[in-house]
């Protein structure tokens, strides 16, 4: 294993906003050492993980200065977990039971913590993974610089964050990312569930653009008429393959992750090219349900994802209303 860089060495050379990137094994042991080639990388950011809201508005209000103030006096107090804190810890379970299955695999998910703090401030971010046991890879800490820049040199495949700017930056760059609002979350601990949208998530907007031009009638009669053309790709297809690919690691009984496709598409009229479509990508999806303009939310109460992605703000609203972490993901930026 090649010898690891010093908490003070930078992520990449003569970029000096980059503050610093730092392996765990600096920080608390964690016995693994990924390839971010063959891992599924996910980066968070700190806000999405952990409820940084109260001390998000003493920066806003206050200022840098007494925001690091605050962070070191309190950098042995925990911060309470955020809107995807439990779908990190249900990844976390997903490497168990692959590592079970076999300690030489490669394929794992990897979890990148990327944050805006100062260094300094940071040991409160670290202090907090380590209490809750999260296996985190990396933590980079960027100052006043377009941390999304350095998404595609680490292999992320999603990207999580509390930020829109940071989240239409990521897309811009080709990585599947989603804008994470701070919620109350009650999710079953395992297995991982993950739930996507249709049309603008996982598919592309084009049926989306005929509907707002020409209707919901035009909509249906362009559905049937490019039923045998596979969908374009949305800006979750990248990373639901992903995903796929470690699904397939496991056999339906044992698996620790279900999918779940939940569309406003009608089901008669509509539903065909989806699935046609995810049959031409080779992805498969555990459930889906074509929920024909009904409303979401009850469905997602019963699945219970660790997250759900859609387009729609409605839709976000209708899932947070039942409990369920929630991430939306902006069609225009």
């Amino acid at each position: 294993m090649p010898p690891m860089p010093s908490p003070t060495t930078p992520c990449l050379p003569h970029h000096p906003k980059l503050l610093c990137c730092v392996p765990p094994t600096l920080l608390f042991l964690f016995p693994l050492q990924r390839d971010p080639s063959k891992a599924l990388v996910i980066a968070v950011t700190t806000r999405a993980i952990f409820n940084l809201e109260e001390e998000h508005q003493l920066y806003l209000e206050k200022g840098k200065e007494e925001y690091v103030r605050h962070q070191q006096a309190n950098q042995d107090r925990p911060l309470p977990p955020g809107t995807a804190f439990a779908f990190i810890q249900a990844v976390q379970y997903v490497n168990k039971k692959i590592l079970e299955s076999n300690p030489a695999e490669e394929d794992l998910f990897d979890i990148l913590l990327l944050s805006n703090n100062s260094p300094e401030s940071g040991v409160r971010i670290v202090n907090s993974a380590k209490h809750y046991g999260l296996e985190i890879s990396k933590f980079c800490f960027v100052s006043d610089e377009d941390s999304t820049q350095y998404l595609k040199s680490h292999g992320v495949k999603l990207f999580l964050s509390a930020d829109r700017t940071d989240v239409c930056n990521a897309l811009r760059r080709g990585v599947s990312a989603a804008l994470v609002f701070q919620q109350e979350v009650q999710a079953p601990s395992t297995p991982l569930r993950v739930a996507f949208d249709g049309d603008a998530v996982l598919f592309s907007d084009e049926t989306d653009q005929v509907f707002r031009e020409q209707g919901l009638e035009g909509a249906m009669q362009y559905e049937r008429a490019m039923e045998a053309v596979p969908m374009g790709e949305g800006p979750m297809k990248a990373f639901a393959m992903h995903l796929g690919k470690i699904h397939k690691k496991f056999n339906r009984e044992e698996c620790p992750i279900r999918t779940y496709l939940v569309t406003a598409r009608s089901g008669r009229d509509m539903g065909i090219r989806a699935i046609k479509t995810l049959r031409e990508w080779g992805l498969a999806i555990d459930e889906a349900f074509f929920m024909d303009g009904a409303p979401k939310g009850p469905i997602l109460a019963q699945i219970q994802p660790h997250i759900f992605f859609d387009d729609g703000l409605h839709n976000i609203q209708g899932a947070q209303d039942v409990g369920v972490p929630s991430a939306w993901v902006p069609s225009c930026c």
